[in-house]
């Protein structure tokens, strides 16, 4: 009886992937938003097949959606101005994260880092989706994973 092969797995900046990869990805986060209803409207939408989707959809994850179910420590470099830590916090509400903690330093030259725990299970955004939400959140400066 043949061995059956091992499957391989690679890191990639998603710059360096083919076209039909990060199509496939945009493909399925139109699914998971709720965007598109089907797999016909979001091939359609983002510009391939149906079939191209289901050749390859299986075969790429995004790298923060393996972390699904599991915590995220986030570190938000803030503005250190009236309203904007409530504002930041509903970015995590609006997506559905569970915050675990928040950690905030004190203020220094106008901002203050604020490191933020999340569960992720109950997300209905990718984690990616969620730094890009909070990089485009007044008052936030800079915004990235630092573990999970």
């Amino acid at each position: 009886m043949a061995k059956k092969p091992t499957s391989r797995y690679y890191l990639v900046e998603a710059g360096l992937l083919p076209e039909i990869f990060l199509k496939v990805m945009e493909a399925k986060e139109l699914l998971h938003t709720g965007e598109c209803a089907t797999v016909g409207e979001a091939a359609a939408r983002v510009g391939i097949s149906r079939s191209a989707f289901y050749k390859y959809r299986d075969g790429i994850t995004a790298f923060q959606d393996l972390l699904g179910g599991r915590i995220l420590t986030i570190n938000v470099l803030l503005r250190d101005e009236t309203g904007r830590l409530s504002e930041l916090l509903g970015v995590f509400a609006r997506c559905g994260a569970n915050i675990l903690t928040i950690n905030q330093s004190l203020p220094s030259n106008g901002c203050a880092a604020v490191t933020i725990s999340i569960e992720t299970a109950g997300m209905n955004e990718s984690a990616e989706m969620l730094i890009a939400d909070l990089d485009r959140t007044p008052g936030v400066l800079k915004a990235e994973v630092l573990a999970g």
